[in-house]
């Protein structure tokens, strides 16, 4: 099992979609398309029994759970489902960025590409201040923008980093949750069987060191 799934409406709707995905005490609630598109979602939570269940928006902010399906899964590989495109690290194989990390990653270890990625980012990006005012919380981020435009805010500066590292063979995670008390993302990677730490916004702004990560959710 590769630790991901898709999922589509077989007829297009005006009705907002959730799809949350449950195991054991962890509820992650997404948003899904309503005009029949394809997405992709990780099954970040291990092994074990995962229930699917789709809602739909009945009035106002209320929703009504219309199906549920159960997946029973053993993945190949504990770090499955950080190796692949998903609803927030949304890359394509034939896109740029793809192209950029593999020639910065080519003929080189995991831990030597990681760091050509690292430092790629750190030297040709910068925090869009503007998008960080305005943006609504519900905004996926973009790495195909994200790159052509060569600014972006956390979310959007992680998810690149995380998708140029995936695109290549290295899992990576796209973080989310707090950086001492500020809402942040940043990327955790494994490196030989290592755990290593990148904050994209603090390397684009020089800002001070964070003296604590506080999790609530990844992909």
């Amino acid at each position: 099992m590769e630790g991901v799934f898709s999922a589509h409406v077989r007829n297009k709707t005006i009705k907002r979609l959730k799809l949350r995905v449950i195991k054991g005490q962890t509820t992650l609630t997404y948003d899904l398309r309503s005009d029949g598109g394809i997405e992709v979602f990780p099954l970040q939570l291990g092994d074990g029994r995962y229930e699917i269940v789709l809602y739909e928006n009945v009035s106002s902010n209320k929703y009504s759970k219309n199906g549920t399906v159960y997946l029973f899964i053993k993945l190949e590989d504990e770090t499955a489902p950080f190796l692949h495109a998903n609803q927030y690290v949304n890359f394509s194989q034939e896109s740029d960025l793809v192209a950029e990390a593999k020639e910065l990653c080519f003929n080189k270890s995991q831990k030597a590409a990681y760091e050509s990625v690292c430092k790629y980012i750190k030297d040709h990006f910068v925090y869009d201040f503007i998008k960080a005012s305005i943006v609504k919380a519900s905004v996926l981020p973009d790495v195909e923008k994200t790159f052509s435009m060569r600014m972006g805010i956390c979310q959007d500066l992680a998810a690149l980093t995380v998708a140029m590292l995936r695109s290549q063979g290295i899992p990576s995670r796209l973080m989310i949750g707090y950086a001492d008390s500020q809402y942040h993302a940043w990327v955790s990677t494994w490196i030989d069987g290592k755990e290593l730490l990148f904050d994209p916004m603090i390397e684009v702004n020089g800002f001070g060191k964070v003296k604590k990560y506080t999790v609530e959710r990844f992909y």
